[in-house]
């Protein structure tokens, strides 16, 4: 399928800490080569893993052109409010090349051991619609709200009372979710500025399904497939 969008590259880094000078060289390098996008994983209860957002940070000062996103950031571990800061923290460092990647957490085990709240699989996709909501508010992009200082919302996993939002990013950060089942699918098409599959999850042969229920989700919501980047 055919979406209209140029295609785009990137890269897909590991935060690993014995690999962290040769993440920032390989930064610069995919800069210097005219990459669009340098991702890095999001795993905070790996004990070998550095910071994901302070990593990226570095690679923002390290180059000039290519942007840069968390991929995908593990929202049980990363509440909304502190998530939407550093993103916008990273926008304005970065001259307005930061992106989110978003994702609803995974191995749980791991997760509740750091101290975050273990979700099923509907809990995690109804906290990941909310954390999307705040983290746009905070950002002064909610649709009923735009430009917002004070925010109020309330949901079964994150509310907000009285939030001070800001600072506002320097360009519309796009929101990208790391989705592979049905219902992450559809909140993909309502609500995503695009889509960030891994091979792992997601083989060469799943993809058209994969893409339909995106396009379906979108479609319904009064979106085109094509507002979706994958």
């Amino acid at each position: 399928m055919d979406y209209g969008h140029e295609l785009h590259f990137g890269v897909f880094a590991s935060p690993d800490v014995s690999r962290v000078h040769d993440t920032l060289e390989l930064a610069q390098l995919a800069d210097v080569l005219g990459l669009d996008l340098f991702t890095v994983q999001d795993h905070p209860y790996n004990a070998n893993h550095l910071d994901t957002s302070t990593l990226l940070t570095a690679v923002a000062t390290r180059t000039s052109s290519i942007r840069v996103a968390a991929n995908v950031a593990n929202l049980p571990l990363r509440p909304p409010v502190g998530l939407a800061k550093q993103v916008a923290t990273l926008d304005v460092i970065s001259g307005g090349r930061a992106e989110l990647g978003l994702g609803t957490g995974a191995f749980w085990d791991a997760i509740a051991a750091s101290g975050g709240e273990r979700r099923s699989a509907k809990q995690a996709v109804d906290a990941l619609v909310e954390a999307i909501r705040i983290i746009r508010a905070a950002w002064g992009q909610d649709p009923e709200h735009p430009g917002a200082r004070s925010v109020t919302m309330e949901g079964e996993h994150y509310s907000v009372m009285g939030m001070h939002a800001g600072p506002f990013p320097v360009h519309p950060v796009e929101i990208w979710l790391g989705a592979y089942r049905p219902r992450m699918l559809r909140v993909t098409g309502r609500l995503a500025h695009g889509w960030l599959p891994s091979q792992g999850y997601a083989e060469p042969d799943a993809l058209p399904g994969l893409n339909a229920v995106i396009d379906e989700a979108a479609e319904a919501a009064g979106r085109g497939p094509q507002a979706i980047r994958r």
